[in-house]
């Protein structure tokens, strides 16, 4: 199921897992083979991901409890010792030919192939940020990719996803008038990939487009949808018109502030650590003075959630 330790290195290149991760990887390979209840678990884990292999929603839930409880090390505070930290990279690596696989069959380039899986790379690079130590920062998201559902395509990530019950009214309420079980496609935004421009938005649309009828011809598409931060309406208090996050938000039909304060969202996203105080915020950018003077003077942030048709193809 899993690689041995001397090809391990390379699969994990091809990840993007941060060279600095790579030796800890390796060694730890060895002690996770030597446990037979974290071989069981592995092993539940790789055919819960790859089970009903693209069908939306299809993989199990992840099981962070249990595997936090079997690999729980003596750090302090009782949390994951490395093993636990890095075991998902482990279940991803082994579900690697399984995806792979899938994505042959449907014609997936494989460049496409290799920029959607590297997020597991960033997601990394994100966790050491913010911990100062190796592991995996939410590998529940990083199922969406193993599984099929999430494609990289230029600066904007699509999951292939269903409005389901909780946003039909929220997006009835801007004009989409559509079943929970309609298709559409779910725009995220990666971190470390550069701006977000409207040149680098509007290849990645079209990349979309292309690539979702050529490769998922059966499936009809009636929106894109967000839900982020981003879209929050408050942020045009403090950024000007020609801002690319200003210029986000316009493509959307935005829906009105629903739901409750969400400050942790832009701190962890523009800052990298969501417990950072919030009088200790840097203001060296305009969008770090906007985030941290609007929640200094009181204010809150929310997911903004947004919408806007597709061509039909």
């Amino acid at each position: 199921m899993l690689p041995d330790a001397d090809d391990l290195p390379e699969i994990l290149l091809d990840l993007a897992v941060p060279h600095e991760d790579i030796n800890e990887l390796v060694a730890l390979r060895g002690l996770l083979i030597r446990d037979p209840g974290a071989m069981r678990l592995l092993e539940e884990c790789v055919e819960g991901l790859v089970r009903d292999m693209g069908e939306i929603g299809g993989a199990a839930p992840w099981p962070g409890e249990r595997i936090a409880d079997l690999l729980t090390g003596q750090t302090a505070g009782g949390e994951p010792g490395a093993l636990g930290r890095y075991f998902a990279v482990y279940v991803f690596v082994a579900a690697l030919p399984y995806v792979c696989a899938h994505h042959d069959a449907l014609g997936v380039p494989p460049e496409v192939s290799r920029h959607t899986l590297a997020d597991l790379g960033r997601n990394m690079a994100v966790y050491r940020r913010r911990h100062g130590q190796g592991g995996v920062q939410a590998p529940g998201w990083l199922a969406l990719h193993f599984h099929g559902e999430l494609f990289q395509l230029g600066r904007l990530q699509f999951q292939r996803a269903r409005v389901g019950e909780r946003r039909v009214k929220l997006l009835a309420d801007t004009g989409l008038a559509l079943d929970a079980h309609a298709m559409c496609l779910s725009l995220h935004i990666p971190d470390f990939h550069g701006p977000l421009s409207p040149a680098a938005c509007d290849r990645s649309l079209a990349l979309a487009m292309d690539f979702f009828a050529r490769h998922f011809p059966g499936e009809r598409y009636t929106a894109g949808v967000c839900h982020s931060w981003l879209l929050d309406p408050q942020l045009k208090r403090y950024l000007g018109a020609d801002s690319n996050i200003v210029r986000f938000q316009e493509r959307f039909r935005l829906a009105g502030k629903a739901g409750e304060p969400a400050d942790t969202e832009p701190v962890q996203f523009v800052f990298g650590n969501p417990d950072l105080p919030m009088a200790d915020l840097p203001r060296r950018t305009t969008v770090e003075r906007a985030v941290g003077d609007h929640l200094r003077a009181g204010g809150h942030w929310y997911i903004g959630h947004g919408w806007f048709p597709l061509p039909t193809v």
